[in-house]
């Protein structure tokens, strides 16, 4: 049995080693690299003309994934222990949402694993001052009824301090144009079909998490805890992540290059578009 144990530990070293190096030589050929991190307004500790923010809303919709939006909101709620911390769910009604998919090919097996979160707030009652939105991903991040989210997004946009997408939620954002022009990055499992839809993005092919200007964005699913970390570190400091991911007991990739599903999935860069091309 221990030498079962070693020999398992070992071939895991030697998997994750050889996905590094594989990690390492793809952004190396990589014609799309991020914004240099991190953005020139982060404080990492030290004193900031502006507050860090504390009014935070979530996007839901039809078919989010679960961890897109659990895992962010636990580091904030964590955060939100020490600092005041206001977040708001906000969806197109009061009607409880659900994470299943709305058409039933998305689900060829007809389970029911799924969860239901209740808004707090509609588009129309959401406060006008949030200073940061958020987006999750998930199958419905394709949906054709996202009309209203967009009207919403619009709307809210040139009023935020910052805008942050998980996973797929980046197509949310780029089907509503608010990407076009800027890096950004996504689920490198669905990598293929989110960037085909807007060649105006500069999508980043190896990131973990990417930030242009007021825009973050991360990679898949989990990869929003990674994003959301890195985003609580740069307005609250060292100390204060340090303390939410040890609270979490969670194993945070700080850097936001780190990206080995680009080797799984095989990602590449496309080519970018200029805006009004």
């Amino acid at each position: 049995m221990r030498y079962l144990t070693l020999q398992v530990l070992l071939e895991g070293a030697n998997l994750f080693t050889g996905t590094d190096a594989r990690v390492q030589s793809r952004q190396k050929d990589s014609n799309v690299t991020a914004p240099a991190y991190p953005p020139s307004y982060c404080t990492n500790g030290t004193p900031s003309a502006l507050p860090p923010p504390r009014k935070l809303g979530y996007i839901l919709f039809r078919g989010f994934e679960p961890l897109d939006i659990n895992g962010p909101v636990s580091a904030l709620a964590t955060l939100g222990r020490s600092r005041h911390i206001e977040l708001s769910m906000i969806a197109e009604t009061l009607e409880p949402v659900t994470s299943a998919p709305l058409l039933a090919s998305v689900n060829p097996p007809n389970s029911t694993s799924f969860v239901t979160m209740l808004p707090t707030h509609t588009f129309q009652s959401a406060s006008q001052d949030l200073e940061v939105l958020m987006i999750p991903g998930g199958s419905g991040s394709r949906s054709q009824y996202l009309n209203n989210t967009f009207v919403y997004l619009h709307s809210i946009y040139p009023k935020l301090r910052y805008l942050i997408t998980v996973c797929t939620g980046s197509l949310v954002a780029s089907r509503a144009g608010l990407l076009d022009g800027k890096h950004a990055t996504t689920s490198k499992q669905g990598w293929v079909a989110v960037v085909a839809t807007n060649s105006r993005v500069h999508w980043v092919p190896q990131a973990r998490w990417v930030v242009d200007g007021k825009i973050w964005s991360t990679s898949g699913v989990s990869a929003g805890i990674d994003g959301t970390l890195g985003f609580i570190e740069c307005f609250y400091g060292t100390a204060a992540v340090t303390a939410v991911k040890n609270s979490m007991e969670f194993d945070w990739h700080q850097e936001p290059h780190w990206d080995p599903f680009s080797v799984v999935y095989n990602v590449t860069a496309p080519v970018y578009v200029p805006p009004g091309e």
